[in-house]
């Protein structure tokens, strides 16, 4: 299909034409896609990078994705994850009996702090790598955990998506 085919839409009573305008479109949907990619392969560190904020029980996980994200990952993903996180020794648990429902409510443990600071240090060390092999005008601080903090204070606060 040409970008600018016209393309014809009929409606009860009208007939409208407009040109396909995929540029503009397929980079959206490119980077849409790209960012879910990369929000799928550290779903671990945001988790992670949440409960070092403040314990939370998996419905509050998945709300605060849905929040900062705008996508949502449901209980058949989350909470595998948090059991796997805590299996790992990344995170606790212990129920909350106070509300009419118990919650599992899922805290970060010390292991869980070195896992994210390391692997802080680990996408600083790759973001520093593809600037250097790209030439890219995108500067990284050579500090090994101050480039990543506003990355993952937006992961935590902002959407991306």
């Amino acid at each position: 299909m040409s970008r600018n085919r016209p393309v014809v839409h009929k409606s009860n009573r009208k007939t409208v034409q407009h040109k396909h305008k995929t540029k503009g479109k397929g980079m959206v949907n490119n980077q849409k896609e790209v960012q879910l990619k990369l929000m799928k392969g550290l779903l671990d560190l945001i988790i992670l990078q949440f409960l070092s904020t403040q314990p939370m029980h998996g419905y509050q996980v998945i709300i605060k994705i849905r929040k900062s994200f705008g996508v949502y990952f449901g209980p058949s993903t989350i909470y595998p994850l948090l059991g796997a996180l805590e299996k790992k020794g990344f995170v606790s648990s212990e129920w909350n009996m106070d509300n009419e429902r118990p919650r599992k409510v899922y805290r970060l443990t010390n292991e869980g702090q070195s896992m994210l600071s390391f692997t802080e240090d680990s996408l600083n060390l790759i973001c520093r790598k593809i600037s250097v092999s790209t030439n890219a005008d995108v500067t990284v601080e050579s500090s090994n955990r101050a480039a990543l903090k506003p990355m993952l204070k937006k992961i935590g606060a902002q959407q991306i998506i």
